[in-house]
């Protein structure tokens, strides 16, 4: 698995609040991922981030951990397409159709007889906690996922004071100046991928992607009163995002790496120069991703502070 992040939801943390990585270690281990048993849907622990870590793999004040879940899948139309079946074996037998409550108690009946045949997907959601510039960043763009790994981890450690992240100005009125001006700072540049929404009332939208931002057309289209929900950039011509309008960054590519992962199952390296590979772009990830964030922050006009 490769230490780069490919989504960042940023949440900010207390600055007074600390941790080190073996009390984190512990609040952890203590909650491990457990296998889905046959009666519940849905199981959800800590693994470890990385197969040479426990459930923290840490540097210095930069932690990684990685929450895994375990979800039955049992999709409605299986359920009722046998509930349909038992239903007609059912009024064949007592000579009238099944009532309301009759169908509602069969429904329950056939999932529970179902679920333990139901197929298990496992996912994983990585978190970084950032303690020198006092963030985590979670490696999805779904605010329901991130808010849940911050919801367990706040459960697991008894307190855990992080909000998500709110800057001084508004994104979308600053994505629309960017593209108005057909230009951002010697830091970010304009990619060729953008999004326009119309007002509320409407929620028309027009999609560029893989086309120039600065031109004419763009700028006619702000003028009629849409405005920039999300936006391609280039950062310090290393990174290349997409920023969207509640400051979620999405598609996260570091230019220089090899379309192959570092890493990654296939690529013929021993368990120690994978691991210290890991450690090489962990180190890289977390000293320019804590830039980016940094220069983002400061595009969008500070944190916002209540």
């Amino acid at each position: 698995m490769s230490a780069w992040f490919k989504h960042l939801t940023v949440y900010t943390l207390d600055s007074h609040w600390k941790i080190t990585p073996g009390k984190l270690e512990e609040a952890l281990a203590a909650h491990p991922l457990l296998p889905c048993n046959a009666a519940s849907m849905q199981s959800q622990g800590w693994v470890a981030p990385h197969a040479s870590s426990g459930m923290v793999y840490s540097q210095s004040k930069q932690m990684l951990i990685a929450l895994g879940t375990q979800q039955r899948l049992l999709p409605a139309a299986v359920i009722n397409q046998t509930v349909k079946q038992r239903a007609a074996a059912l009024e064949k037998t007592q000579g009238f159709a099944p009532g309301r409550k009759q169908l509602r108690d069969l429904k329950e009946r056939v999932a529970d007889e179902l679920r333990p045949r139901a197929f298990v997907r496992e996912k994983t959601v990585r978190a970084w906690l950032d303690l020198s510039n006092h963030r985590m960043i979670v490696d999805s763009s779904s605010p329901k996922v991130a808010e849940n790994l911050a919801s367990v981890l706040r459960n697991d450690l008894g307190e855990f004071p992080a909000v998500p992240l709110q800057t001084r100005d508004a994104p979308g009125a600053v994505m629309t100046a960017w593209l108005t001006a057909g230009s951002i700072s010697k830091q970010f540049g304009l990619d060729q991928d953008c999004e326009l929404i119309a007002n509320a009332q409407s929620k028309a939208a027009v999609r560029y992607v893989r086309h120039g931002l600065e031109g004419a057309e763009i700028r006619s289209l702000i003028k009629g009163g849409k405005t920039v929900s999300r936006v391609g950039l280039l950062w310090r011509e290393r990174l290349s995002l997409v920023l969207t309008e509640k400051v979620e960054v999405k598609r996260l590519r570091f230019e220089a790496m090899d379309a192959e992962e570092p890493g990654a199952p296939g690529t013929g390296k021993s368990g120690k120069q994978d691991e210290a590979e890991f450690e090489a772009n962990f180190t890289l990830m977390t000293g320019e991703l804590s830039a980016l964030t940094d220069d983002l922050i400061g595009q969008l006009g500070g944190l916002r502070v209540d």
